[in-house]
């Protein structure tokens, strides 16, 4: 066999494994299903846009099968998608705990957030919301953001916070709107955000930091007053609102989730799911469903989303050091 023969054959052998890899190929030709893990449990915001995404690439993927595995603040189902065969088979939802922010809030982790895992696109950004109880608001008379802050300066040690617990998003939000702020509130850790919010609203605590899909309802009956949203610019959900940002410079803390592989997953596998799920977060009818969730699609490159996560995990370095939260 001659130089030349060698090198076709070579070159189709590659062209083979190449498409051997494809998910579309093994999910639609082989009857391989695509399995998404959800690191939390069914029913929450990042499970409703999972399963619709996964109903919009049925045509370019194949079956995409919804797995379900909460557990450890995300780390469980994180951890099975970092050990599974990347083999474009195994993918699953990377979030704001699971990748920037447990990574220094719990002492062990299964799983490196850095090295284990292949961006494939973020999916969600949710701002996050300041809000008091509206009651509590009129009768000390805070209207703004200034208001709350001169507030807590003239009345040293009488305001205090709630959140979904030690580490959670709304502790670590509020620890640096305090430090930003120059002021200080105890803060008053709850099993759960909506516990939370209930204390809220049961003026057991006097503000928190909530995620803006929990928040809406309560603002727009009037019983929640919204001060600002955490991330860097206004919302269009909550019109006349403004951003954190207005008042400290680069403030910004939203919730985010996206798509992710294992690590070793070959790149032409990548791209194919990127090209897939891209298209369906562009999609007009995503666009509408997410926005029942006051979730904003956002699509991007694989190299776009690991560039988001790595600079996400630094940041929340300095908030989880400058809480004190662990988890051990």
């Amino acid at each position: 066999m001659n130089r030349r023969n060698l090198t076709l054959l070579a070159s189709a052998a590659a062209a083979a494994a190449a498409f051997s890899f494809s998910p579309a190929a093994l999910a639609q030709d082989s009857g391989q299903p695509i399995r998404l893990i959800v690191p939390y449990a069914p029913g929450g915001p990042i499970d409703v846009t999972a399963r619709a995404l996964a109903e919009r690439v049925r045509d370019s993927l194949g079956t995409v099968i919804i797995d379900n595995k909460g557990g450890a603040g995300g780390n469980i189902g994180a951890d099975a998608i970092a050990k599974a065969a990347p083999d474009g088979l195994t993918i699953g939802i990377a979030a704001t705990a699971t990748h920037a922010v447990n990574p220094w809030l719990y002492s062990k982790m299964p799983y490196d957030a850095a090295k284990d895992f292949a961006g494939i696109t973020q999916m969600v950004r949710v701002p996050n919301v300041l809000v008091m109880n509206a009651a509590k608001a009129d009768q000390l008379k805070i209207n703004t953001v200034a208001d709350l802050i001169a507030y807590a300066k003239s009345n040293p040690a009488k305001l205090n916070y709630g959140s979904g617990g030690n580490g959670s998003a709304g502790h670590l939000a509020g620890e640096l709107f305090k430090q930003r702020a120059g002021i200080f509130a105890l803060h008053i850790p709850y099993r759960g955000a909506n516990p939370a919010q209930l204390a809220l609203l049961a003026g057991e605590v006097d503000f928190n930091i909530d995620n803006l899909a929990a928040a809406a309802p309560n603002i727009r009956l009037g019983k929640l007053k919204a001060l600002a949203v955490t991330s860097l610019e206004a919302s269009s959900s909550l019109p006349g609102v403004p951003p954190l940002s207005a008042t400290f410079k680069g403030f910004a803390i939203d919730t985010w989730w996206g798509l992710v592989a294992p690590a070793a997953t070959p790149k032409p596998v990548i791209d194919k799911l990127n090209k897939a799920f891209v298209a369906a977060l562009n999609a007009p009818e995503t666009k509408t469903r997410f926005g029942a969730l006051l979730a904003e699609p956002v699509a991007t490159t694989p190299p776009q989303f690991d560039s988001f996560m790595a600079a996400e995990r630094a940041k929340y370095q300095q908030v989880v050091k400058a809480s004190g939260a662990k988890v051990d």
